[in-house]
């Protein structure tokens, strides 16, 4: 037997029992601070009253009017937003093969931010009435799948995991050259609108949104936790995953395709949100203490969900009424996770 197949052997179906603690733990956890995030705000309401509002609503029309088309949209957006960007993240680590890639460190995030601000700080979709409500998500999408190409393309050429990595903080730099100069550029009514998005928010959220967000993105959770056993085996190599039956190139499109539609996703509707994507596949990978993409998968969404939702409330209540830029505390909070990771030299794929 291998040393390849020795490895693969190892993710046991006794690895597979152990993570279920940790699971039900984040995922009481992640419950409860949804709790939290429903409860708390400019006008606080107790655990009673939160549950006394979601099972009756009609009893306090402003309780259960700020219960529900405020606070649970925000906080299951918040959830969702986290599980997604940890998702693309971790896909991308695996894709590369290198442990501090994620969508905002390789332009995807950049990308989607200048497509959007064509939109928003420009006439170019004047006339286009049919497809006006969803432009800033398709500019998203259309921006994130941009760089992630280039990206890919220089990626076949190099193969060293330095130079891709400068190769994606220029992109993210050429975005951000090309965003400053259409904001110099462009009305102060819009810009005020564009740089409140760039902060990024889960403030704001419809049902309507939440609903495309759960029905788009976990079919793509679903995709992407069925492939889970090709990406254990692609950890392993290419020549081994093809030796394992798996079609390298549709897999690898599939992985980018899952990777940028999840961060493109949430960019569109929240705004570019830093470092989750980065750091917690990360702190999945320490809490489960394995790289078998099958526990990996739902742990960075349990993980990813936890964190994001913690953020965004610390984002609201630091300094309430003044809302902080989510960016800043997800990059407060995961900055120094990274450097320590990178100083232990503890990461492993």
């Amino acid at each position: 037997m291998t040393t390849a197949e020795q490895s693969l052997s190892a993710l046991s179906p006794m690895i597979l029992r152990r993570p279920v603690v940790g699971f039900t733990v984040w995922g009481f956890l992640t419950l409860v601070l949804l709790i939290f995030n429903i409860g708390i705000g400019s006008v606080s309401f107790s655990p009673a009253e939160v549950w006394q509002a979601i099972l009756h609503p009609q009893l306090s029309a402003t309780t259960g009017s700020i219960v529900w088309k405020i606070r649970i949209p925000r906080a299951i957006a918040a959830i969702l937003g986290g599980a997604f960007l940890a998702t693309s993240g971790l896909l991308l680590q695996v894709y590369f093969r290198n442990p501090i890639v994620g969508p905002f460190i390789l332009g995807i995030s950049h990308g989607a931010t200048v497509m959007v601000s064509l939109v928003m700080l420009t006439t170019l979709t004047v006339g286009m009435t049919v497809l006006s409500p969803f432009m800033t998500t398709i500019a998203a999408f259309v921006g994130a799948y941009g760089v992630m190409l280039i990206v890919v393309a220089v990626a076949s050429k190099v193969k060293n995991g330095i130079t891709l990595l400068i190769v994606g903080l220029m992109m993210g730099y050429l975005c951000h050259a090309v965003t400053s100069v259409l904001t110099a550029l462009a009305e102060k009514e819009k810009i005020k609108g564009f740089v409140l998005w760039q902060l990024g928010s889960f403030s704001g959220f419809k049902w309507s949104e939440i609903g495309v967000m759960l029905l788009c993105g976990g079919l793509i959770l679903a995709l992407v936790y069925f492939l889970s056993k090709p990406l254990n085996a692609f950890l392993l190599g290419e020549t081994y995953a093809a030796s394992m039956g798996v079609n390298i190139r549709r897999f690898r499109v599939l992985i980018l395709l899952c990777a940028c539609a999840l961060a493109g996703m949430i960019t569109s509707v929240a705004g570019p949100v830093a470092f989750v994507g980065l750091a917690v596949p990360h702190m999945a990978r320490l809490i489960f203490q394995t790289s078998d993409n099958r526990i990996l998968i739902p742990g960075a969404c349990l993980v990813g969900a936890l964190v994001t939702s913690l953020c965004d409330l610390i984002a609201r209540m630091v300094l309430s009424p003044v809302e902080l830029p989510l960016s800043a505390i997800t990059a407060f909070f995961g900055a120094p996770v990274v450097i320590a990771l990178l100083l232990k030299r503890s990461v492993k794929m």
